[in-house]
């Protein structure tokens, strides 16, 4: 029993990705801790154990393929980085330029694709690494081998973790998924609270933001399926994975969607239980997401549970009985829960479905959107693309290369012996925008001045090298554990790391207070750069993610309405569509928050960007229930008035993403009073799939007004904001 016990619970710590990521470290870092200690080699303990954090710093999912070109490219990175540090640290002038030109085009590199931006800052680090011990290096070649030695090690033990368990990113990744999508049916559930005051921007808010970290783990999941699929296509052994993942897709876009306006139904149903069902139906589903995820996570059958079920059952029989009490008033609402009722019916079996995955597939479609650089042409177009000083990259590698080199030139000016540290703390703090910055500066700080707190009686109370070697591994074992949810926890540990690592060399007590004073300075640079070098305030540039929204929320609504005349089809250009659109739709939430991180006097319209993100979620959830219900109608009177409507919606979003880039739009269509009154004479009519047509297309057209209105306002802000006041620093003064 015990036995058993035991194994279960190593398997669940077995299953959690940090863990297994930190068991991966460990084994690195004793791998040359060991050998160092019984051989006496204290000096060379800190490259290796250098080399080893910048190589799983580097590290990226991929496959056995991947990861050896991977493996490849890092080093070539790794070692052109280390060897013109050790070329040019005797001259001061060449190694500003070269700290430039190098940092630019490492940062640059992030634009052919993920790995290599993970590539590009690691080789960056590497090299600052490097700058720590040139000064105590015997020849050109010790530092640099040892740092690639530390590297390779690493490199060759992540290809072997490959080679042993090569499914277990994908099952991760998936399980990841419906830990999201748990949440999210958490947040969509509230929306079902029956009272009369219901307020749902609020709600919404919180949902959209939820939807951005489900879009992130799709996204994710692609990836590691993608890297795992020969042009796009997948190989037999991922076919079950792969099935999982479109089943999670149109999960989510079931999940995503709204078939009325929720004060609306909360008003109607206040005295009634039957919004509770279906708060209490969306709760345990959310739970069975949970439940997916650890089945996933574990490599286990899933089993659905009973009380789902019986929810549902539940939920169907409030339902049949609110239908025979015959209330006039309650017909259209009814009607409304019953789309409602079918669509969470099809979530449930498609939950269900997910040990069986092939019994739930929506198409014969398994092409993957691969939108990876494969060929050198591919690659330096997109390098050329990101070459202007309107992108983002560019602008970031700019602030990026400057930062350093001023830096640099601090350590020169000031000659601080061990000034390299502000190179370090600036690669770490400056981000892409100031709030992302700012965040990352506190927790800089914090974890810095805890670390030497810390330190300073760890290295009293611990003198001798074995205890420090012990420590040290169990310092960068924890700085990876927390690196991506604590980083303020990640720096105390990467700096009582550090210090014991420059305790091997005699100089553990030395680098105390430089360190504190070159964290500090190193974040002064940061901050300077992000807020005066070209600087990406958010509202400068989040009219242009509000028009990308809803011009994919146009595209999404054009391939929906496509179908309803050909017939349901997951095609590839269809799932295209969907994920630019909540891709956008995530976008948006995040630039908001962005902005709302930024000085006052940077900020825009705050309450208007609000609205605009509940009114762009409420649209793309009224379009997902269009994409949910898809089917074929055939009556041509029905497919005269939807195109009616979708060509008068079509131009009124053309016109918004026109109106939201600047761009003045030559007249947007008229408002078609007998169109809107067909629609809504339609929608009370008893035909299910014309009537939840015409009822969705009906609820957008009723948020296009005010829609227009926000874009005009927006859009005045943003022509007026082109300079930002000289004054005015407090909150929500715009």
């Amino acid at each position: 029993m015990h036995t058993s016990r035991l194994k279960f619970t190593l398997r669940r710590y077995w299953a959690n990705e940090r863990i297994n990521y930190c068991i991966r470290v460990l084994i690195a870092l004793v791998g040359v801790a060991l050998p160092c200690w019984y051989f006496q080699a204290s000096t060379e303990v800190t490259p290796l154990v250098l080399g080893i954090i910048a190589a799983a710093l580097a590290e990226t999912d991929d496959s056995l393929q991947g990861r050896l070109k991977g493996l490849a490219m890092t080093l070539i990175c790794f070692m052109v980085a280390a060897f013109s540090i050790e070329l040019l640290f005797d001259f001061p002038w060449l190694f500003a330029v070269g700290l430039f030109c190098s940092t630019f085009g490492f940062i640059m590199l992030g634009a052919i694709g993920a790995r290599y931006a993970s590539i590009a800052f690691a080789s960056l680090l590497l090299a600052v690494y490097t700058m720590l011990g040139a000064a105590n290096s015997p020849n050109l070649w010790y530092q640099p081998t040892l740092l690639l030695a530390g590297a390779s090690w690493y490199g060759l033990l992540s290809i072997s973790w490959q080679l042993l368990w090569p499914n277990h990113p994908v099952q991760q990744s998936l399980a990841a998924v419906f830990s999201e999508f748990s949440d999210y049916l958490e947040c969509k559930s509230r929306l079902f609270d029956p009272v009369g005051n219901l307020n749902p921007q609020p709600l919404r808010l919180a949902a959209a933001s939820q939807n951005a970290r489900v879009v992130t783990a799709l996204n994710n999941a692609k990836a590691t399926l993608l890297s795992r699929a020969r042009r796009a296509q997948p190989n037999q052994r991922g076919d079950r994975f792969l099935q999982i993942y479109f089943l999670a897709q149109d999960i989510h876009e079931r999940a995503s969607s709204s078939h009325y306006r929720y004060q609306d139904l909360a008003a109607a149903f206040q005295r009634s239980d039957v919004l509770f069902r279906f708060q209490r139906l969306l709760t345990h589903q959310a739970q069975a997401c949970r439940d997916i995820s650890y089945a996933l996570a574990m490599g286990k059958p899933y089993h659905h549970s009973a009380d789902s079920v019986k929810a549902l059952d539940e939920l169907q029989e409030s339902l049949l009985y609110l239908k025979n009490q015959h209330n006039v008033e309650w017909r259209s609402f009814l009607t409304q829960l019953e789309y409602l009722f079918q669509n969470l019916a099809t979530v449930e079996r498609q939950l269900s479905n997910v040990s069986n995955p092939d019994v739930a597939q929506t198409g014969s479609d398994t092409e993957l959107a691969d939108t990876e650089a494969r060929s050198m042409q591919d690659r330096w177009a997109r390098l050329k693309s990101q070459l202007k000083p309107d992108s983002m990259l560019f602008r970031h590698a700019i602030r990026m290369a400057v930062a350093l080199t001023v830096g640099y030139g601090c350590i020169q000016a000031l000659e601080l012996e061990r000034g390299y540290w502000i190179l370090l703390t600036t690669l770490f703090v400056c981000q892409p925008n100031y709030g992302a910055t700012r965040q990352k500066l506190v927790q800089r700080v914090v974890g810095t001045l805890a670390g030497l707190l810390i330190g300073m009686p760890l290295l009293y109370l611990f003198p001798g090298q074995e205890g420090q070697l012990v420590l040290m591994v169990l310092a960068g074992v924890l700085f990876f554990a927390f690196r991506t949810v604590r980083y303020d926890l990640a720096t105390g540990f990467i700096t009582l790391l550090v210090l014991f690592c420059f305790n091997q060399l005699g100089e553990g007590y030395a680098v105390i207070l430089p360190r504190l004073g070159d964290t500090l300075l190193g974040c002064l640079l940061a901050v300077l750069a992000v807020s005066f070098i070209l600087p990406d305030w958010q509202a400068k540039r989040l009219h242009k993610v509000m028009a990308a929204a809803i011009a994919t929320n146009r595209d999404y609504l054009g391939q929906i309405i496509g179908q309803y005349r050909i017939g349901k089809k997951d095609s590839l250009s269809y799932r295209i569509a969907r994920r630019e659109a909540h891709n956008t739709d995530a976008q948006l939430s995040t630039a908001i928050s962005n902005m709302l991180a930024e000085p006052g006097r940077y900020r825009m319209a705050t309450e208007e960007c609000f609205r605009f993100l509940t009114l762009n979620h409420a649209m793309l959830s009224y379009i997902s229930a269009l994409g949910a219900h898809r089917t074929q109608l055939n009556d041509e009177q029905t497919h005269y008035l939807v195109a009616q409507a979708h060509r008068q919606i079509h131009g009124h979003l053309d016109c918004l993403a026109e109106q939201l880039n600047g761009n003045h739009c030559v007249q947007a269509p008229q408002s078609d009073l007998e169109l809107e009154q067909r629609l809504a004479q339609w929608r009370d009519e008893d035909n299910t799939s014309v009537t939840m047509v015409l009822q969705q297309l009906h609820l957008i057209q009723r948020m296009l007004p005010e829609l227009h209105s926000l874009a005009n306002k927006l859009a005045a802000r943003t022509r007026k904001d082109a300079q930002p006041p000289a004054h005015s620093d407090q909150p929500g003064q715009a």
